[in-house]
């Protein structure tokens, strides 16, 4: 299965095997095997040899953490330990560990960046709303093992805090890092770039309604009546054939463009995005993700996002717009019967826990898929309702991103929604202290019960004297 690393403590040796995800440690005996789609490569103190033509991941990857490794010689040296420690077991893990205490504190400044107006007690939330995020289970479970999630989630969030920032072409130089680690995330500087347009836009917009002293219009609203989605599309055509727009975008956007020609090229070269193993990675229009990732975000932001006044709402909703409300529903059971693949890893791979999702709930009968979409409605409707705090710009930018980081994956993996869910929590509004304590204590019930059952719920298959871990 996936990327299989057997780390010998004293050896420092790894061998990485890709082809799927399965991650499998042994403690006692310094082994682990990594999973992703990654590489196959010999890691030896701090360099890297790839070999195996069925890695998905860019090979400059593996020198990029064999660096990251290397970084921390100096640190051996001064604690005075051998050199074989630099590549143990342990030290590779620790890597990832000094990425997640900078997604840390990368959160906690894009908290303030983005709620830096919240007043009330509001220094204690962005502390406790960051600790509480660098907690968040399916990226802190990684941690734990050499995995690309840690630091592929760090350079996305620096990148956007660069852009948050208005340092873009510094942002540029991070996208490029951040798409070593991982080739979709050339998706999140498209979402930079996206929000470079957004705050564009709404200042266009400002400034056009101010002209005509139109105190209904604002960016913030989501157009759900004919004649609001007339004039927003209206606006957007006007914005976008605009000369003088489109040259103050550029002269702002263009070292994102930069970044998108380069991995454009790369595309052309390589005849596609993926990296050795295609036939795991096809894409395909698997628009039922968006259902997934909208149950997901919402069950891991129940503390923060759901509340009685938002049911009543959505029911209020519900009344006055039926024949909306009965128009999307047709459109998403529409999607879910023509648009729904499988993966064969969903169906095979039984270390990971959307094997279970899939076994126990979507394969009861063929007709759930469908009964489920009025909650898909629901949980969508409640995700958009969480962030109308931002503008209808900047939501459309993250919504087109969003599809684009989900639908065409045949493959339901959680780990895809990592930053998707970051990113989403992050632009939602500060929640209360209560709040935020009790989605803490959710994030370390479910890392105390996923870190129990990898550690001791162990099992074997009938063809392997392997130990075999359950994982995300």
């Amino acid at each position: 299965m996936a990327r299989v690393a057997n780390l010998a403590g004293a050896d420092a040796n790894a061998n990485l095997v890709a082809a799927g995800a399965n991650a499998n440690l042994v403690a006692a005996g310094a082994n682990a095997n990594l999973a992703g789609a990654g590489a196959n490569a010999n890691l030896a103190g701090a360099g890297g040899n790839c070999k195996d033509f069925t890695r998905t991941r860019c090979p400059p990857l593996i020198r990029v953490r064999s660096a990251s490794v290397g970084m921390i010689k100096p640190v051996v040296w001064l604690a005075d330990l051998t050199g074989k420690v630099v590549c143990s077991t342990a030290m590779l893990r620790f890597v990832n560990l000094l990425f997640n205490c900078g997604n840390l504190y990368l959160l906690y400044l894009i908290i303030c960046k983005l709620h830096s107006r919240e007043k009330m007690r509001a220094a204690s939330r962005r502390v406790l709303s960051a600790l509480s995020l660098s907690t968040f289970p399916v990226l802190y479970f990684f941690n734990f093992l050499y995995y690309t999630d840690a630091g592929s989630t760090f350079f996305i969030l620096f990148t956007y805090l660069m852009t948050l920032y208005g340092y873009h072409k510094a942002s540029a130089f991070l996208d490029v890092c951040a798409v070593l680690f991982r080739q979709t995330n050339i998706i999140w500087v498209a979402f930079c770039t996206g929000t470079v347009v957004a705050s564009k836009m709404d200042e266009a917009w400002k400034t056009e309604h101010a002209k005509k002293r139109d105190d209904k219009a604002s960016a913030f609203q989501v157009p759900l009546s004919i004649s609001e989605a007339k004039k927003v599309t209206h606006f957007l055509l006007d914005f976008l054939t605009s000369p003088g727009h489109m040259k103050a975008v550029l002269l702002v956007a263009w070292p994102y463009a930069a970044v998108g020609l380069g991995f454009l090229m790369f595309v052309v070269l390589n005849d596609g995005i993926v990296v050795g193993d295609r036939t795991s990675h096809e894409a395909c229009l698997n628009f039922p993700q968006f259902f997934y990732f909208f149950s997901f975000a919402l069950f891991f932001s129940l503390p923060t996002s759901l509340c009685y006044y938002r049911v009543l709402r959505f029911l209020q909703a519900l009344k006055k717009q039926p024949l909306f409300f009965l128009s999307v529903t047709g459109v998403c059971l529409l999607l879910v019967w023509k648009f729904s693949y499988v993966h064969k890893y969903i169906l095979a791979d039984n270390h990971h826990f959307p094997f279970y999702v899939w076994k126990r709930l979507f394969q009861r009968h063929e007709l759930v898929r469908f009964l489920l979409v009025p909650a898909d409605v629901f949980t969508g409707w409640n995700f958009m309702d969480s962030i109308k705090s931002r503008s209808l710009f900047w939501s459309l930018a993250f919504l087109v991103c969003l599809l684009a980081a989900t639908v065409p994956q045949k493959l339901l993996e959680f780990r895809y929604f990592i930053v998707p869910y970051l990113m989403y929590r992050l632009h939602m509004p500060l929640p209360s202290l209560p709040r935020l304590l009790v989605e803490f204590l959710l994030y370390t019930v479910v890392n105390a019960v996923t870190l129990y059952i990898f550690v001791n719920k162990t099992f074997h298959w009938p063809d392997s004297t392997a130990t075999q871990r359950f994982m995300w």
